[in-house]
């Protein structure tokens, strides 16, 4: 791995301390669209340079999305499915969730509780994949950022199961005051 100031082209892989793993997806005047595994498409300026370069692939001048679309797929294929590890809190595990109804006479319902964090961590996946699709999408600027408020929104929403989660970094975060 290399850190440097070079021109990235599409499909160029980088590691960024913040964000993960990467790919490039799209080159703009001063900026580079990377598509990051956990945190979808973000903007980076081409004179950024605190990440890793993992693999450098030459710009070039014209660049079509579908070139962009094919080289990612090449990356994703070559990489495999990526599968996050999510860990649960440690006072959690083999522990029960129950639901006991208000209603008298009616049955509480049991569930392990690592069921129920495996569908808290399935929704922020799915939450994620939304996430990417939009940014990549044909929408306008204005609809997209629309879209990511209301994202924005239900990790807000979610937060209240942050408590599950064995590590902070695993949070889910909404809008910050």
């Amino acid at each position: 791995m290399e850190t440097t100031k070079q021109l990235l082209g599409v499909g160029s892989r980088v590691n960024h301390p913040a964000f993960g793993e990467g790919v490039v997806i799209r080159l703009h005047l001063a900026a580079y669209d990377v598509c990051f595994m956990q945190y979808g498409v973000k903007l980076v300026g081409k004179e950024y340079d605190k990440w890793d370069i993992i693999d450098l692939i030459p710009a070039e001048e014209n660049v079509t999305f579908t070139e962009a679309e094919r080289s990612l797929m090449k990356i994703l294929k070559a990489w495999g499915e990526v599968n996050e590890i999510v860990d649960l809190g440690d006072r959690w595990e083999n522990g029960t969730l129950s639901l006991i109804p208000g209603e008298a006479g009616l049955k509480a319902k049991d569930m392990p509780i690592e069921a129920f964090f495996h569908k808290i961590v399935m929704v922020r996946d799915r939450l994620r994949v939304m996430e990417q699709r939009i940014n990549s999408s044909n929408l306008t600027d204005e609809e997209k950022v629309n879209l990511q408020q209301y994202i924005t929104k239900i990790y807000g929403s979610l937060t209240s199961f942050n408590i599950l989660f064995k590590y902070k970094e695993d949070h889910f975060v909404g809008e910050k005051s």
